[in-house]
């Protein structure tokens, strides 16, 4: 993809400088006034990671293997003995939605907006400071609204068995309020993007409401409302709920195959993504070593037949129509189910470094696509891309492919958010991959 955002449009764009009719595409490109931006709400934590002995785990009364919520002093003291004995080997800005419109900035070269809470008061070389250094400049940070205390903190203590020990803090990452939702940066954006964890706190923190109130702007200006699903254990807890849920509110949901099976119970992601497809409009269901599923709704006398081969499975031939672009079911005359399938790119890393952010990397990949179609069509409402009200820039095939290279790239590092842009051309893939 190469909009929002200022990058060379010739794969969008193959066009000539010269030529005066196209102008307004061109100046299109270097237009600061006619932005897509999306806007997400996180609960705003760190990763940070350390090597300990087991008399540390001990000391702290955790579970050696196991994840366990400590207090907020508790975490003070465990975070003070970690620095002053230099255990820390990495801090990463974490949280899903935080990782997900990083990655989108980073891809998309253009802003994002991030809500959710943070401390008043920053030292250099803090948890605070590291998450703000490790998100992108592009990512806008101004309306995240100050606590005083801690923002959350996730500790992975490894002790010398390899074994990973989690410490979750909370600290006043739930403390978001109502008021400090901002309805006109919601009414503009191409998508608002969640977290189940968002509406499962304790009794008391302000965070749901925080988050309903952010989906009422949403629905008030047509503006798609994107969930990921976080963990199968959230879902398991009530999945009608969540059914009920995602029918109501939601327009696109992500999720792995294990929060697939607790939401609708079918094992085969292909068979998950079409029941979930009765609640919502678009699926995205990564599958680990299967690859990457997609889901959603067409025109019926629109959709677009695929020239790759058929494939089988839980729904026969089930990619015949995998180059039709995605609409919203209510936006479709004669609304059809459209699905599409990609293997893990280049058969996967060799060495996988990291599986927390793949599913986040492969949202961001299809967040962009969304709003480079929001993009396009405010800027060039004649072109033959727009004659029906679209969800999505590119077919589900193309999507397919870019989330699938984007979850590759972080799969293949240590932090679960992308240093760099993808390359413009491949180093190590045969142009056939793309041209397929």
């Amino acid at each position: 993809m190469k909009f929002p955002g200022k990058r060379k449009s010739k794969h969008y764009f193959p066009v000539s400088l010269r030529d005066p009719l196209l102008q307004p595409i061109i100046n299109m490109t270097e237009s600061e006034s006619s932005r897509a931006y999306i806007v997400g709400i996180d609960q705003t934590l760190v990763d940070i990671e350390a090597k300990v002995d087991e008399e540390f785990i001990n000391r702290y009364n955790l579970s050696q293997g196991h994840s366990l919520v400590i207090e907020d002093d508790v975490a003070e003291a465990l975070y003070r003995e970690l620095t002053d004995n230099n255990l820390i080997t990495h801090e990463f800005a974490g949280g899903t939605i935080g990782n997900t419109l990083h990655n989108y900035s980073v891809l998309a070269d253009d802003r994002s907006v991030l809500l959710g809470t943070m401390c008043n008061n920053i030292q250099i070389g803090s948890y605070a400071y590291r998450y703000l250094c490790n998100t992108s400049s592009r990512t806008d940070l101004n309306y995240l609204q100050g606590v005083d205390g801690a923002i959350g903190r996730c500790f992975t203590l490894i002790t010398e068995n390899g074994e990973r020990t989690f410490a979750i803090s909370p600290g006043q990452m739930n403390q978001l309020k109502p008021e400090s939702i901002p309805e006109e940066v919601i009414a503009e954006a191409s998508a608002l993007v969640l977290t189940a964890y968002l509406v499962r706190c304790k009794p008391g923190e302000p965070m749901p409401l925080a988050t309903m109130k952010a989906i009422e702007y949403a629905k008030k200006y047509d503006v798609p409302v994107v969930l990921t699903l976080g963990t199968k254990y959230v879902i398991a807890d009530d999945p009608q709920w969540w059914r009920d849920f995602l029918k109501e509110h939601v327009s696109v949901v992500a999720m792995n195959e294990d929060e697939a099976f607790e939401l609708t119970g079918h094992a085969d992601p292909l068979l998950a993504s079409d029941v979930a497809l009765e609640w919502v409009d678009l699926v995205l269901c990564t599958a680990g070593p299967a690859g990457l599923y997609m889901g959603g709704y067409t025109e019926h006398n629109f959709k677009r037949q695929t020239t790759h081969p058929l494939l089988p499975g839980a729904i026969a031939e089930f990619n015949r129509y995998e180059f039709s672009r995605a609409m919203r079911r209510k936006d479709c005359e004669e609304p059809e189910k459209v699905y599409s399938h990609i293997e893990p790119y280049m058969g996967g890393p060799e060495k996988i470094m990291n599986t927390n952010g793949a599913g986040d990397a492969a949202l961001s990949a299809l967040l962009h696509d969304i709003t480079a179609n929001s993009y396009h069509r405010i800027n060039v409402p004649n072109s033959s891309k727009h004659p029906r009200t679209y969800l999505t820039y590119s077919s589900l095939a193309q999507v397919c492919k870019y989330a699938n290279r984007v979850s590759y790239q972080v799969l293949s590092q240590h932090s679960p958010r992308l240093t760099r842009g993808l390359p413009e051309k491949e180093d190590s893939l045969e142009e056939a991959y793309w041209e397929r």
